[in-house]
């Protein structure tokens, strides 16, 4: 299958199915000499592992990464770094009706259209569990970032109707749903509650921010920083939209509201007054804060009866089996944080030769 590789120079690519023997990726192009082991991975790894409260799905999975390659006494080697996640809690009977129909909000009837013929089990390629091995890559992304000074805040900003309004960074973890703000995080915990009743789903918004990200990265046409952030967060599976800095809302504004005027700090440093662009002008990164929103849609497989059409054609109502998140949003925020700084990386590294100045510091520092 073409398509499961990302990145220039600093390269992922995914492998394994939802209910196969395994998943993993290859991270090719991360620099010797950084400080990794497999508890670094395994951080990322728990945030979005399955089953830790009642609002993900109760499947038990350990999601114990193991390093193949690419590690040398703790440190990075600059060959490909190749890890491995194997499932242990398969049920692969709980999705034996769904090789007779397509599921709505699914990619089944699109992924038989495509290739004639699919993993039915739990969603295959297309399942969420796919993201196991860009996480594992992001955290390797996440290290080489804090390296530089980099950070990264990623939390759930909006589950269904329930906006966050607060912001305290030191909640996040603290709660079920990755909230930084304890009261939004109880109303939303309520209205999940609700939508489990109903045997229904919602959808969300993950933001993210981050910070002391230098200015310069990316290019100006086709490989714009901000176009290259939409392709890496929306190629998650249930991302429907990406904003960067205003967003939407930008086209609400006028000229005179949206533009981010220009100082100069006592010490000589050009900075902006506002930070309606989130970070990028131009396709280049501004040097302010990178802000980016991602919509989830939701879960599509809800234990409500539903109409669709078998591989014949014809009309049949279903009732989904299985184990399935009612809610994929505060799992999908180390995703989101993952892919966001796998794109960053891609973009540093790019960004090297883009001045012979540059290029003589690395290579011919005498001059």
């Amino acid at each position: 299958m073409a398509g499961s590789s990302f990145g220039t120079l600093f390269t992922v690519t995914t492998w394994g199915e939802s209910h196969g023997k395994g998943l993993g990726v290859v991270v090719d192009g991360c620099p010797s000499g950084l400080l990794l082991q497999e508890s670094d991975i395994q951080a990322f790894l728990n945030r979005r592992k399955p089953g830790q409260n009642k609002y993900a799905t109760p499947r038990k999975e350990a999601d114990e990464v193991e390093i193949l390659s690419g590690v040398f006494e703790g440190r990075t080697t600059g060959t490909p770094i190749s890890m491995i996640v194997r499932n242990t809690s398969q049920r692969s009977g709980d999705y034996g009706e769904i090789a007779s129909y397509y599921r709505p909000g699914h990619a089944d009837y699109t992924f038989d259209q495509k290739y004639g013929f699919r993993d039915y089990r739990g969603g295959g390629r297309s399942s969420g569990r796919e993201t196991v091995g860009r996480v594992a890559a992001g955290a390797i992304a996440v290290k080489i970032l804090n390296s530089l000074g980099v950070s990264i805040c990623t939390y759930t900003k909006a589950i269904g109707p329930i906006t966050a309004e607060q912001f305290h960074p030191e909640l996040i973890a603290e709660n079920p749903l990755y909230m930084p703000d304890t009261d939004a995080s109880k109303r939303a915990q309520a209205y999940l509650d609700d939508c489990m009743k109903r045997h229904d789903s919602s959808g969300g918004v993950v933001e993210c921010i981050v910070s002391h990200f230098p200015a310069g990265a990316g290019t100006p046409v086709f490989e714009k920083l901000d176009a290259c952030l939409g392709k890496a967060v929306l190629s998650i599976g249930a991302v429907k939209g990406v904003e960067i800095g205003d967003g939407f809302a930008a086209a609400e504004a006028t000229g005179l509201s949206s533009n981010d005027g220009f100082c100069c700090n006592a010490d000589g440093h050009i900075h902006k007054l506002t930070n309606h662009s989130g970070g990028v002008l131009g396709g280049i990164s501004d040097g302010s804060d990178i802000i980016l929103r991602a919509a989830f849609k939701p879960t599509p497989s809800i234990f409500s009866t539903q109409q669709t059409v078998n591989r014949q054609g014809e009309s049949v109502d279903i009732n989904i089996k299985g184990r399935h998140d009612p809610i994929i949003v505060p799992r999908a925020v180390v995703v989101v944080e993952s892919m966001t700084a796998m794109t960053l990386v891609d973009a540093l590294l790019c960004g090297m030769g883009s001045r012979m100045e540059h290029l003589q510091r690395i290579w011919h520092p005498e001059s």
